[in-house]
Formats: structure tokens, C-alpha cells, sequence
């Protein structure tokens, strides 16, 4: 009987000292996984993005330049068959770098984005904002640049009439009332390649701002 008691001890000690090596081993795997994926988190989170935004009014009306970026010419003669305006020109172009993770948010007070005669001499009130910026990987495997609570508002000078200015002059002066337009969305994109968000029709003439993004990683 002491021989079976003493073989049952022995088998039970073999059996705790290899389930506590084993553990051990599981455990030191976690930690190492856990740490890669900590690592591997905290490179992410250093990495910055270099965005840019392409505000192009598309019009039938003459325009004095209608020369656009290299990049955006294969987007235009896309937009030609759904947007068959006279002309395209670039109103504004906004680069700025966010941190991954990161947020944007920017407002400024810009050159004319139409070309009526208000537009013209009557500067626009224009905010961009993103609240969430993130480079994640499709189901492909290619890098995606998702911009979550992506919006665009700007006011813009209208011309509603006209008033005289002295009863014994002819001359008048344009009445301008400011409207506001805008969108709001959530989009995802291609890392560097270019993609329309949306268009927003202003002024009675018909003109339309159309909004163009890329985003990609910066080299430094």
C-alpha cells in the first residue's frame, strides 16, 4: 500500500509541476502578444496623415482659369458625363496633417467660391470639420482612410436686388443676403486616391461647389 501511495504522489507532483510550467508558458505568450499588440497600437497612433481638400465650382459661365491639379483630371472627365457643366475651376485648395485617431477642424473667410457678380467681390464664411480620422485595412488588405462626421459648411453672398443710392443719382448698389450650404457624412477612401464627397448647388445661376478629399500617410 506504501508503494501505491508513494507512486500516486509522485504521479500527482509530475502532473502539477507540468500543468505549472504549461500555464506559465500560456501565460508568457499572452504577455508577449499583448505587448506586440501594444507596440504595434502605439506605432499606429504616430502615424500622421496629410489631407487635402479640392473646393471646385463647376459653372456654364466664362471663367478667366480653368486649369486644374494633374490629379483631379481623370476625376473631372468622370463628373462630365453626370455633371456636364461648361467649366470646372479650383476655387480653394486646404492641406493640413492629422494625427491618425486624430480630429480636424478648420473655418475660414475665403475668395469668391461662384462666379456671379456678388461672389465676385463679396468673400465667403466657410468651416471643414472632421470629427474622426483613421487608417484601417479593407477586406483586401489595402490601406482605407475612413473619416467619420465629415462635414462642410459655407455661407455665401447672394445678390437679391439692388437699391439706389441718392435719389438725384442713377447709380445702384447691389443688395447682398448672405445663404448657407453644406453637408455632413461619413466617407472612406482609398489611401492617395482622390474621390468626390458631394456637390452643393449655390446662387440662382445655377453653380455648383463640388467637394473633393484624399488623404494619405506623410514620408516624415
Amino acid at each position: 500500500m506504501s508503494l501505491r501511495k508513494s507512486l500516486a504522489t509522485l504521479l500527482l507532483s509530475i502532473f502539477m509541476i507540468g500543468a505549472a510550467v504549461s500555464s506559465q508558458q500560456v501565460f508568457a505568450q499572452s504577455a508577449s502578444a499583448d505587448s506586440q499588440a501594444a507596440a504595434q497600437t502605439q506605432k499606429e497612433d504616430e502615424t500622421n496623415l496629410d489631407t487635402q481638400l479640392y473646393l471646385l465650382v463647376a459653372t456654364n459661365q466664362d471663367v478667366d482659369d480653368a486649369k486644374l491639379p494633374a490629379a483631379l483630371e481623370p476625376l473631372i472627365k468622370q463628373l462630365r458625363p453626370s455633371l456636364p457643366f461648361k467649366n470646372y475651376r479650383l476655387a480653394a485648395t486646404l492641406i493640413n496633417r492629422v494625427k491618425n485617431n486624430g480630429r480636424l477642424n478648420l473655418k475660414w473667410i475665403g475668395g469668391p467660391l461662384g462666379v456671379s457678380p456678388a461672389a465676385s467681390i463679396n468673400p465667403s464664411f466657410n468651416e471643414f470639420k472632421v470629427v474622426g480620422v483613421k487608417l484601417v485595412k479593407d477586406a483586401a488588405g489595402q490601406s482605407v482612410v475612413r473619416m467619420e462626421g465629415f462635414s462642410f459648411g459655407a455661407r455665401i453672398p447672394i445678390q437679391t436686388g439692388s437699391t439706389v443710392l441718392a435719389s438725384n443719382a442713377p447709380s445702384t448698389a447691389p443688395i447682398i443676403n448672405y445663404e448657407s450650404t453644406g453637408l455632413s457624412t461619413d466617407i472612406s477612401m482609398r489611401e492617395g486616391e482622390p474621390v468626390v464627397v458631394g456637390t452643393l448647388h449655390v446662387g440662382p445661376s445655377g453653380d455648383a461647389i463640388i467637394l473633393v478629399m484624399s488623404a494619405k500617410r506623410t514620408q516624415k
